[in-house]
């Protein structure tokens, strides 16, 4: 009978650390889920090759910037960046014409390599720019882009934990955005914009 009784207890004991231990892989699911927010401050350079002769320039901004992540895997994810409508100056030659306006959702597929807790990714994708407002003089000649802009996108960048699900974000990403240049219904030539987009901010995991 006591080693019925010290068989039972054991089994008990058993079933007890096999239920603790599915249930803390159950929470650790539930604590750090498919999805992911990030908020971002980001500088944007533009590369600013121009064929039109105007010499035309696209200033540079400092923009904020927020991407949803879903991740089908612990590797693999997709990332929909979105930010608000963005100005920028335009100058010919260091004089400026006027300003332009556009926003430039991109969506990127995404590979993680979880490393000691960091977990840097490298991403590829694709990227819309919809040029919303222009207002852009060369002499007497108003000059406007093309109404959008369809193009690649790279990235790397690292989330570094923590505390809890939160974590530090740094984020370098190359968008190929160009548009052609006209005047008086004439084509004067492309203007690659092609930014490089250094991004800090914060990440939350569910």
């Amino acid at each position: 009978m006591k080693a019925l009784n010290m068989k039972k207890h054991t089994l008990t004991a058993l079933a007890l650390a096999a239920a603790s231990l599915v249930s803390t892989q159950v929470f650790a699911q539930a604590k750090e889920g498919p999805w992911m927010v990030r908020a971002r401050a980001v500088s944007l350079s533009s590369a600013n090759t121009d064929s039109t002769g105007l010499s035309l320039t696209v200033s540079d901004i400092v923009l904020p910037e927020v991407d949803i992540s879903y991740f089908f895997s612990p590797n693999l994810a997709a990332e929909l960046i979105l930010t608000v409508p963005q100005q920028h100056d335009v100058k010919a030659g260091g004089t400026k014409l006027g300003t332009l306006s556009q926003l430039p959702p991109t969506l990127l597929v995404q590979y993680h390599f979880p490393m000691n807790g960091y977990k840097p990714y490298v991403g590829a994708g694709i990227n819309f720019t919809k040029f919303t407002t222009s207002d852009i003089k060369a002499g007497a000649a108003v000059v406007t882009p093309d109404d959008s802009s369809w193009g690649g996108a790279l990235q790397v960048g690292v989330d570094v934990p923590l505390s809890g699900n939160m974590y530090f974000n740094f984020d370098v990403k190359k968008v190929f955005i160009k548009t052609n240049i006209n005047a008086g219904g004439n084509s004067l030539g492309t203007l690659k914009v092609d930014p490089l987009l250094v991004g800090v901010g914060i990440g939350w995991r569910f």
